[in-house]
């Protein structure tokens, strides 16, 4: 059978989910009515996104294993920027009847890739067809004991640290606008966003105050703890160091003649790298592999090296 149309629903749900192995988590898994989760915790973190083709990503520039694995990351990223280790997702799958099978095979398989990098398991879903591919992800999460890390714990003092890439997504992006599809770390932190899951709940236990996962940009995210604090956030910009690889893909538009912004620009402004940032008290600095990268200060607002910041990132509606 050529096409999920050709495979039907039925058929579609059992051959994606022979994909999909279960983990402790997982007290019943797919196959009935809903699925049933353990929660130690008593208390469960949830989450959820969607991915439209087109808004989103581009069967032209992504392969369906990339589609798979951004779809789980951006959605399980979320989870452990509150401090807890993914558990479960859940997938709303829709597509046209002429999408190829094989489509959605690797589809599944990166998604249930991401899922074991997370530690998570795929336990359900539901299928449907539409005029285009479109992923709604549901993601759970177990804070094992400890208190939820929100948005609105920044204290004056506290130091502003980063763990993760920042800016090669958005220099992915750019180069796959101009054409140049070469390998290279920038297509793949488009393509495959890697968030560093562990280091959630890891800030959540070293005392991290605010946290949050940087997809929208980092200014832009940064200006949500800081409103929801009720403070400001100073950056030093000699912290904010680029990536070698950044800075090469910077000069690779400039050679291809993309007038694009340079790696501090990126670094600020780009978004879907799904790093972390986060809050940590003045006394006892921040987790070993973190970059501190400026402070929390009394006032509203974000600065560089003491000059304001105005808001720069992602919006779907701007």
């Amino acid at each position: 059978m050529s096409t999920i149309g050709d495979l039907g629903e039925f058929g579609l749900i059992a051959r994606v989910t022979a994909r999909f192995p279960q983990t402790d988590d997982v007290i019943l898994g797919p196959g009935d009515d809903a699925a049933v989760v353990r929660a130690d915790d008593r208390r469960v973190v949830a989450t959820t996104d969607l991915l439209v083709e087109g808004r989103h990503f581009r069967r032209d520039w992504s392969g369906a294993r990339d589609v798979g694995h951004k779809a789980a990351a951006q959605n399980l990223s979320d989870i452990a920027a509150m401090g807890a280790r993914p558990t479960a997702l859940l997938l709303g799958f829709a597509a046209p009847g002429d999408l190829p099978a094989e489509w959605a095979d690797g589809f599944a398989e990166g998604l249930s890739a991401e899922c074991a990098a997370a530690g998570a398991a795929v336990v359900g879903g539901d299928v449907v067809r539409a005029d285009a591919v479109t992923i709604a992800i549901t993601a759970l999460g177990d804070l094992g004991g400890r208190a939820p890390v929100r948005r609105d714990g920044a204290r004056p003092g506290d130091a502003v640290a980063v763990i993760g890439d920042l800016g090669l997504s958005a220099a992915g992006f750019a180069l796959l606008r101009a054409g140049a599809v070469e390998p290279g770390p920038c297509l793949d932190a488009h393509l495959r966003p890697a968030p560093p899951y562990a280091e959630g709940p890891r800030a959540a236990e070293f005392g991290a105050t605010a946290m949050l996962d940087v997809s929208d940009g980092l200014v832009q995210d940064l200006g949500h703890i800081a409103e929801a604090s009720g403070v400001a956030v100073e950056l030093d910009g000699a912290a904010l160091r680029p990536d070698p690889a950044l800075e090469r893909a910077v000069e690779r538009l400039a050679g291809l003649g993309v007038a694009t912004r340079g790696p501090l620009d990126l670094m600020l402004a780009g978004g879907e790298d799904h790093a972390l940032a986060a809050t940590f008290p003045a006394v006892g600095g921040v987790p070993e592999g973190w970059t501190r990268i400026g402070s929390v200060t009394a006032g509203s607002g974000l600065a560089l090296d003491g000059e304001p910041l105005s808001a720069a990132g992602w919006d779907h509606f701007a």
